[in-house]
């Protein structure tokens, strides 16, 4: 199913028939320079390769939330490259995420060489130059609606963070330099200083 999109047209969403998970690797396998997800109605969003500053971005915000829970012991870190089946067949990898080693330990351990079918307990989306912001609201109240109990979305742009909690309206926070972690991830704390300005020094 190879096919060609100019830059111009990303993000885009290609209409096609459900895929089984060998069907959605391989054909992840055919456009290795795009990114993929899929909607619960099966639905391909096609994404362009992260910008070079979102990439540190993103890589500062896996880096300290691995080292929080190498430290906490309780969670496994995951980095934007995962994939996770949500529980209403929706594709998705939040660009950071967090997982208790309990439920981990629940998974069929030959079900866990492939996609894991959850979603994960706490996700960190990074907004970027060409997210839609309606589009990224849908994403993380979807994660919410299938399990996840906490979420961040963080915009760069604007300097901001909001909290996404189950059955809450999404609370943001402008103006701050640090983020509190709570419920799965409590006792976390992101320092924000090098996601606003990343040090290029």
């Amino acid at each position: 199913m190879k096919f060609q999109i100019s830059d111009e047209f990303l993000p885009a969403t290609l209409s096609c028939a459900p895929m089984t998970d060998q069907e959605f690797v391989d054909f992840c396998n055919e456009h290795e320079d795009l990114r993929f997800e899929a909607t619960a109605e099966g639905d391909i969003i096609v994404k362009p390769p992260n910008w070079s500053i979102n990439s540190a971005r993103l890589a500062e915000i896996g880096m300290q939330l691995g080292i929080w829970a190498r430290a906490d012991g309780r969670g496994r870190t995951f980095a934007s490259c995962a994939g996770f089946v949500l529980p209403n067949g929706a594709r998705r990898s939040p660009d950071s995420s967090w997982i208790p080693k309990s439920r981990i330990r629940q998974i069929d351990p030959v079900e866990r060489k492939g996609y894991w079918r959850l979603s994960p307990n706490f996700v960190i989306k990074l907004r970027t130059n060409w997210d839609r912001t309606h589009v990224l609201r849908a994403a993380m109240d979807e994660y919410m609606a299938n399990g996840t109990e906490l979420g961040w979305l963080i915009d760069p742009e604007d300097k901001s963070v909001t909290i996404y909690r189950p059955n809450s309206t999404p609370e943001t926070r402008r103006g701050i330099l640090s983020i509190d972690g709570e419920g799965p991830v409590a006792g976390f704390v992101l320092d924000l200083s090098e996601i606003w300005n990343p040090a290029i020094d």
